[in-house]
């Protein structure tokens, strides 16, 4: 199991992706997005 520190979130090319390493569940990307928006608002 992974976890994301959402204050060290940066932007990234999609060239310099290479393979995927997961997915996250809808649960998981739900609370992924609520953290960028609360970073976003503030």
């Amino acid at each position: 199991k992974s976890w994301v520190k959402i204050s060290q979130i940066r932007t990234l090319s999609v060239k310099r992706l290479r393979k995927k390493l997961g997915k996250a569940k809808p649960k998981e990307l739900e609370l992924i997005i609520e953290g960028l928006n609360e970073i976003i608002s503030t």
